[in-house]
């Protein structure tokens, strides 16, 4: 996808693996935090004032890690307290654009025409890669955050009193076992499918599809016996791992060669699915359009032809997304 250099961009390959064959996710930019009154983060981040219009939120619809942040957003009914802008479903040699198509809205801060333009203008000269969700701060015309984990806890607090609708998803009494299942499923199921769709040898793509679908069939086994990861009651767990499984088989079963079993076979995680999906506030954050066209469309590597799978008709037949 590129990246900047020395606040400079420079193109590069989706999801280009390393010299060592796997793919490695880098570390977020950006981890200030968002807080009800500007005080300092859970681990002492510099904090910022949770205000109705001040935020910004970019994302991706295609993209599973912003994906999880519109889901707490519309939770929370923030949609009139945080506006939303979102990029182009194709990510080219300029990586997220804003360039009109079904389902973008475009950037009314700085009018860009690039999402890299939000990062050098609030960190001028950095190195670095491009990615969403991010969260801008419009009064200080910066970047809070662009780690998808930190946001998803901002929002489900931070904004509680400024008109956000009660509901709690990462409860004090279940953190510690949220923040487990959290932990594997990031490693083995989230980051999981795209160690293994953009392994470039067969030794890295093995070492990943094989705790991929260890942890699908232990997670299968749990969701049999309660609807809920966690605690008999949906918590960010369920949201963090719905967001793979809605993809999985549109997507990362065939182009990310994750193909040994399909969700669809899985009793308890497609039970996890369809009960998310039947939730008006987590299905109007969903579009099939630019799920599906972002990933064959833009890792030419993986599908040279660019020819989008036609995929799961449930999914194209939901609506597109209303945010």
């Amino acid at each position: 996808m590129g990246q900047l250099v020395d606040g400079v961009w420079q193109v590069g390959t989706a999801g280009a693996a390393g010299e060592d064959g796997q793919f490695h996710r880098e570390e977020s930019t950006f981890r200030h935090w968002l807080t009800a009154d500007g005080g300092p983060g859970p681990q002492g981040q510099p904090g910022h004032a949770a205000a109705s219009g001040r935020y910004r939120l970019y994302v991706s619809l295609a993209c599973p890690w912003a994906h999880r942040t519109l889901i707490m957003r519309a939770l929370k009914g923030l949609e009139s307290v945080l506006p939303v802008s979102v990029v182009h479903w194709y990510m080219g040699d300029q990586g997220w654009t804003f360039q009109p198509g079904r389902g973008v809205i475009p950037d009314p801060e700085l009018q860009a025409e690039y999402l890299h333009h939000l990062y050098t203008a609030a960190k001028p000269g950095m190195t670095g890669k491009v990615t969403v969700p991010v969260l801008w701060d419009r009064e200080q015309r910066s970047i809070v955050s662009n780690e998808s984990a930190d946001i998803l806890r901002m929002f489900n607090e931070a904004f509680d009193g400024h008109g956000a609708l009660p509901g709690d998803y990462y409860p004090a009494a279940l953190r510690a076992d949220i923040d487990a299942i959290n932990a594997r499923v990031y490693e083995a199921v989230n980051n999981g499918v795209y160690k293994a769709g953009f392994a470039s040898t067969q030794q890295a793509y093995d070492e990943a599809v094989g705790p991929l679908f260890e942890t699908l069939d232990m997670l299968d086994a749990q969701l049999q016996q309660s609807p809920w990861l966690v605690g008999g009651r949906m918590t960010e767990a369920d949201i963090r791992l719905f967001t793979t499984l809605l993809r999985f088989d549109a997507v990362y079963h065939g182009h990310f060669k994750c193909n040994v079993r399909q969700i669809a076979s899985y009793p308890g995680l497609n039970g996890l699915l369809q009960r998310m999906l039947a939730m008006p506030a987590v299905a109007r954050t969903v579009d099939a359009h630019h799920i599906t066209h972002h990933y064959y469309q833009s890792h030419r590597q993986l599908n040279p032809s660019g020819i989008v799978a036609k995929g799961l008709a449930w999914l194209r037949d939901l609506p597109p997304a209303q945010l």
